[in-house]
Parts: C-alpha cells; sequence; structure tokens
C-alpha cells in the first residue's frame, strides 16, 4: 500500500493470500486469492503454479511485484519463462538474512529493492528504497 501513488494509476491485479486485511485493503480491487499456507507445502505450491498459468497467461502484465510472500516463487518462475520482467521488495523485519522467499527467487529476479542498507550485504545487487510500511 506504501507503493500506492506508483500503481494507483496502473492497470494492475493483485494475487495474495485471503486475509481480513487483504479483503479490507483490496476491496474494489481485482483480486486472485492464493493458497496458503506456502512454505514446504507442495500440494499448495502445485495449486499457486496453477493460479500463476491462469493469471499470467490471461493478464501477460508488463511486470511481476512480490513483497516475499512464498506464493511469489510459482509467479517469478513463470514470469521468467516469459520475460516479464520481476520485481523483488525484500520483507521489512528480516535484516540480517535473507527470507527463504529472497532466496528461492533471487535466479528469477530483475529487480531485487531492500527496505534497510542493511539488507545489501545478502542482496549486493538491490536498491535501497527505504521502509515501505
Amino acid at each position: 500500500m506504501a507503493l500506492r501513488p506508483w500503481w494507483s494509476g496502473r492497470e494492475r491485479s493483485w494475487v495474495t493470500f485471503r486475509t481480513p486485511d487483504a479483503e479490507s485493503l483490496l476491496n474494489g480491487e481485482e483480486v486472485r486469492w492464493a493458497h496458503h499456507p506456502t512454505t514446504r507445502n507442495l500440494p499448495n505450491l502445485l495449486r499457486n503454479t496453477a493460479l500463476a498459468v491462469r493469471v499470467l497467461a490471461a493478464r501477460r502484465p508488463a511486470a511481476v511485484v512480490s513483497t516475499g510472500a512464498g506464493v511469489a516463487l510459482p509467479f517469478f518462475v513463470l514470469a521468467r519463462l516469459l520475460r516479464v520482467p520481476t520485481v523483488y521488495i525484500e520483507v521489512y523485519d528480516r535484516i540480517e538474512t535473507p527470507t527463504l522467499t529472497a532466496r528461492l527467487c533471487r535466479p528469477f529476479t530483475r529487480l531485487f529493492l531492500a527496505q534497510w542498507e542493511e539488507q545489501r550485504s545478502f542482496m549486493p545487487t538491490a536498491i535501497t528504497v527505504g521502509p515501505l510500511l
């Protein structure tokens, strides 16, 4: 939501987990609900991969942006195969070590954004954008 000035004037579609926050914040937006949990859950990885195929085939986005949710992996892999740019924003609360999702998405990410300069120790090519809360 902190990036609203950037995305508000653009066509967009959201993929996230169905939570009370997401339902409230994304009311009126085009949303597809991902399957949770994602970490180390092979059936949900397969479900989210099928979701990624459907969403990316239907939308053909200009970019795929993730703020670190585990559902990012299938979207980033498929986006890379489709030559769609990917942007990964490392989470706010992991300063000294990368998240599992960051490590898994690294080979498929065109642009890494860090919220803390310290995150560049494990993402040296990242651009520090500052906290996005």
